[in-house]
């Protein structure tokens, strides 16, 4: 198996430098962008397999780099930001990151996200599609398509697909939401399960106005069929 490979783009060199020694220690390969736009340039020309993204760069700031890789990739992307509000942290997810991790972190939490998220996007069981109605799934591509029309998601959400769609006629609270898709040692707000929401309904429902997810008030989510 291929050696993962994972982008750096922090412009504190402490860090970057920190982060880029521990990632090398468990075996994967690194590279490190200083600058926001160096770091655009280096995620849309190279192949990789994760990308850890500062929020707060010289040249372009880490929101928009993320939105631009996101417009052309669905590579995994780690937000490292040391703002603590949520507003901040939504703003990251809106962009398309998967995840985000506040500085200052322990370099266990970041190095057992990445690991989560590689899995997630690199090790599909073996199986054909799964589907709603004219939603279809494919967990070894990692393809979805509506009614014939190719849908381009993230990573995360992707995953919050594939467990509605696994789960579809089924009410399941956000507990269960973020325990199926973000794991047990989550530590974050449950409202960024409504933020996901958010992102899957304005791809897979609001483009076909036919709404798939559902809201049960007072409980949590659904994929009704």
């Amino acid at each position: 198996m291929s050696q993962n490979r994972i982008l750096i783009v922090e412009d504190e060199e402490d860090i970057a430098g920190f982060v880029s020694l521990e990632l090398q220690h468990e075996g994967y390969i690194t590279d490190v962008a200083g600058d926001g736009r160096e770091g655009l340039d280096k995620a849309l020309n190279e192949n990789w397999d994760l990308i850890l993204l500062d929020i707060m760069l010289p040249g372009l700031n880490g929101m928009e780099v993320c939105r631009r890789i996101r417009a052309v990739s669905a590579v995994p992307i780690v937000m490292l930001t040391a703002r603590q509000s949520i507003p901040d942290r939504v703003a990251g997810l809106d962009n398309g990151a998967d995840d985000y991790v506040p500085k200052p972190f322990a370099i266990e939490e970041l190095l057992a996200r990445i690991r989560v998220l590689l899995r997630r996007t690199q090790t599909q069981p073996d199986e054909d599609t799964v589907r709603a109605g004219d939603l279809v799934l494919n967990p070894s591509t990692r393809e979805v398509e509506r009614n014939g029309q190719s849908i381009s998601l993230t990573a995360r959400e992707f995953d919050l697909l594939e467990m509605f769609i696994r789960n579809k006629n089924h009410v399941l609270s956000r507990e269960v939401i973020l325990e199926k898709v973000w794991g047990y040692d989550f530590t974050g707000e449950t409202n960024v399960v409504d933020v996901y929401v958010r992102y899957l309904r304005n791809k897979v429902d609001v483009p076909f106005d036919s709404p798939l997810i559902q809201t049960v008030r007072g409980v949590g989510y659904m994929l009704k069929e």
